[in-house]
């Protein structure tokens, strides 16, 4: 059994993983930099370990400063919450050699799912359903063939991208020089690796996700879908658990292919499989091998904690419950709240001057913020999450209306406002949305 647990992370998810290893009565280590010698999960953990200056690279990234602080501490294990090195493959291994735990999944499954051409090629073996594209890299030479082959518009990406970098529309053929070659660009300056693939573009898709969580020998089950389809620039902003545009029929199918892939694959610990869902259909965008930020809808639907899970799995103790054990129960909405500004979103730190947490039956927030807390300007601007549960969507979009007006943070700019104009819009209220509907209201487009 696990007994120490080294926290890899900073802000609302270090919070969140210290507060499920005290309920299960395991000793807590807390890392932190320079900048965050003050943050609430290094005030409340049992040992704390300052790696670094303020820079990711010389902390949070610092493999061997983190190894290290295992070692000075004794923790035998590691949990890397989101973020920084939650999917790095090489600090799985690293882990391994040390004879400390990794709480997540396999090196291996790491780095098969953090391939997107791989992750793909490995959907399609599983029999997740994926969207018609490009068997592998795409040269430039061979991208209007292939482009041809699929059909205008296409999507071209980074095999190694993410948050929409390295990602890039052709609408015709006139588009698709520029589009590779930019595509290829921005991958190398953001992943030093300027491969890129092709899929089909698809024109109003909603972005669902699946969680699953494995037991790491044959065993995994799903947790349900949720809705991320209000998105800036590939950013997840409003996540709901259920999906609006999901019928049960629907959920369980797809939960059920995902829990079988997994099952196969002899997945361990949590993890999400992305899809865009246009016309009834689905389509495999890409697995994250670790905890979602949205993962407390999640919990808010079912009863399960997913910490717990991953904990429970790394220490080899299976998995707490069987499918047919799950129930769904109402629906939830996540916030993510920003530190920036809601109309430009341009960071504001800063120093919060006052802080009020909204409460009441059904509402959570995840936060390491409060009064006279100063955010630091080296790291993601996300300070803390808004969780609303209600017996129904109805009831839980009159419940997040209520505790938006009782969230206070003075001091700085936060995207608190944008979430007050948006559960009152006719079109999130009737969940009808995809994942461009955010971005074209942002620009002006008020008929969406």
């Amino acid at each position: 059994m696990i007994s120490k647990i080294l926290i890899a992370n900073r802000g609302e998810i270090a919070l969140r993983v210290l507060r499920a290893c005290k309920e299960l009565g395991i000793a807590t280590v807390a890392v932190h930099s320079t900048a965050d010698a003050d943050a609430m999960h290094v005030r409340l953990a049992d040992e704390s370990v300052c790696i670094g200056p303020p820079p990711s690279r010389d902390s949070y990234l610092n493999i061997h400063q983190i190894v290290a602080a295992c070692e000075i501490t004794g923790a035998d294990a590691v949990h890397p919450g989101y973020g920084f090195l939650s999917e790095n493959a090489k600090f799985a291994d690293i882990l391994d050699a040390h004879g400390i735990t990794f709480i997540g999944p396999t090196a291996d499954h790491i780095r098969i799912m953090g391939d997107k051409i791989t992750a793909k090629q490995t959907a399609q073996e599983l029999g997740i359903p994926v969207v018609p594209g490009s068997d592998g890299e795409v040269k430039p030479e061979k991208a209007m063939e292939i482009a041809r082959q699929i059909g205008f518009p296409v999507l071209i990406k980074a095999t190694a991208g993410g948050g929409g970098r390295g990602m890039k529309v052709a609408k015709t053929e006139a588009d698709l020089d520029e589009a590779v070659s930019t595509a290829r660009s921005e991958a190398l300056a953001a992943f030093g690796n300027d491969a890129v693939y092709m899929e089909k573009y698809l024109g109003k898709p909603r972005h669902i996700e699946i969680q699953v969580v494995g037991d790491g020998e044959g065993n995994a089950i799903h947790l349900g879908e949720r809705d991320c389809s209000l998105q800036r620039r590939h950013q997840k902003v409003w996540e709901e658990a259920n999906s609006p545009a999901l019928n049960v029929e629907q959920r369980m199918k797809i939960g059920e292919v995902c829990a079988d892939a997994m099952r196969k694959l002899k997945y361990r610990g949590a993890g999400t499989i992305e899809f865009l869902y246009e016309n009834g259909e689905f389509y495999f965008i890409e697995m994250n091998t670790r905890l979602q930020v949205e993962h407390p809808i999640t919990e808010a639907i079912t009863g399960i904690d997913l910490v717990h899970e991953q904990i429970r799995v790394a220490s080899g103790g299976g998995l707490s419950v069987r499918q047919e054990d799950i129930v769904f129960s109402g629906h939830a909405i996540e916030c993510r709240i920003n530190a920036e500004d809601p109309r430009t979103f341009v960071p504001s730190p800063g120093t919060i001057t006052h802080f009020h947490a909204p409460g009441g039956l059904g509402v959570r927030v995840d936060s390491g913020a409060y009064a006279g807390y100063k955010i630091p300007p080296y790291y993601d601007s996300l300070i803390g999450k808004l969780i609303v549960h209600g017996r129904t969507r109805v009831e839980c979009m009159m419940r997040l209306r209520r505790v938006l007006d009782e969230f206070v943070v003075d001091g700085i700019k936060t995207t608190l406002p944008l979430f007050q104009d948006l559960v009152d819009n006719p079109d999130i209220a009737n969940g009808d949305y995809d994942i461009h509907w955010l971005e074209q209201y942002l620009a002006g487009d008020k008929t969406h």
